[in-house]
């Protein structure tokens, strides 16, 4: 498998420079399309949100207020989209033209931002979303959290500062749950050109159950891929604790985990494993459900 068309969602922030650098390796990988989408919220929609207790007046400034910011996220979005089209020369297509190598294009919609990227990564190979730098970036938080649970397809998370190569030494976390069996084969593409590949299983007792990480490594040989296996236990700290500093141990510039195997509230209410990897990771994060 390949990537042949990716969805970056780009909103306005320093976070769009970010997302565009990583479908831009992703797109020398696999001579992708990136399709760049910006999503302006309908202010109209906040109006029964707003109306109680407030003037018709206070209402309508309200409105002003929100459209003036939609509209300038709008312009940053495009100006982040144009610069990179420019920088890197890439071709602006709107279907495959029988080139293989990278193309893009720029689409802007009018809505939720949540509901449209979890569309439109129904329909894409990857979506790639540069992690919220804080945890009061409510819309962001809870169009990533969309991303991967509702399209059914990887996504690509992107720390906070984008490293110069990407899915040369990369760490699998391999518990023998579907969502990390779909993240690893979902990988396939990094994976057939990465220089090393490290499967890593915390042994817990939950683990001791699953597909154990050899019957990956025969099933990964089929696909002319061939990992190294560690094996750690559990210690004082957490296991999203103990993969990232495995992560660091060698130098990973890429992490391949499944995602939230508890239910999404669950998640954003307590954390876990999943929730703490995504705010504290300092490399790229390949995630599927």
């Amino acid at each position: 498998m390949s990537y042949k068309s990716i969805l970056v969602p780009l909103n306005g922030t320093d976070a769009d420079a970010r997302a565009l650098a990583c479908a831009y390796q992703v797109a020398q990988i696999s001579n992708c399309h990136i399709n760049a989408l910006h999503v302006q919220a309908d202010s109209k929609e906040a109006v029964p949100l707003l109306g109680e207790g407030m003037s018709g007046a206070m209402i309508e400034e309200m409105i002003d207020l929100a459209d003036r910011d939609s509209g300038e996220r709008l312009k940053l979005a495009q100006q982040a989209y144009e610069k990179f089209v420019a920088e890197k020369g890439l071709p602006e297509l709107q279907a495959p033209d029988g080139e293989d190598k990278p193309s893009i294009s720029w689409l802007v919609k009018t809505g939720r931002e949540d509901e449209i990227v979890s569309r439109g990564g129904r329909i894409s190979d990857m979506t790639i979303m540069a992690r919220p730098k804080t945890d009061v970036e409510r819309p962001s938080l809870m169009t990533l959290h969309a991303a991967i649970f509702e399209t059914g397809k990887p996504v690509l998370i992107v720390p906070p500062e984008m490293p110069a190569e990407m899915g040369k030494r990369i760490l699998i976390a391999w518990n023998g749950t579907s969502e990390s069996s779909a993240a690893v084969f979902a990988a396939m593409p990094f994976l057939r050109k990465a220089e090393t590949i490290t499967v890593l299983t915390v042994e817990t007792e939950k683990a001791l159950s699953r597909i154990k990480s050899e019957e990956l490594l025969k099933n990964l040989a089929w696909h002319g891929v061939a990992p190294t296996v560690k094996k750690v236990t559990p210690s004082s700290v957490s296991v999203g604790e103990t993969l990232l500093a495995e992560c660091a141990a060698m130098n990973a510039d890429l992490l391949v985990t499944g995602a939230y195997t508890h239910s999404r509230l669950i998640q954003i209410i307590l954390g876990g494993v999943t929730r703490h990897v995504i705010s504290e990771a300092s490399i790229p994060i390949l995630a599927a459900h």
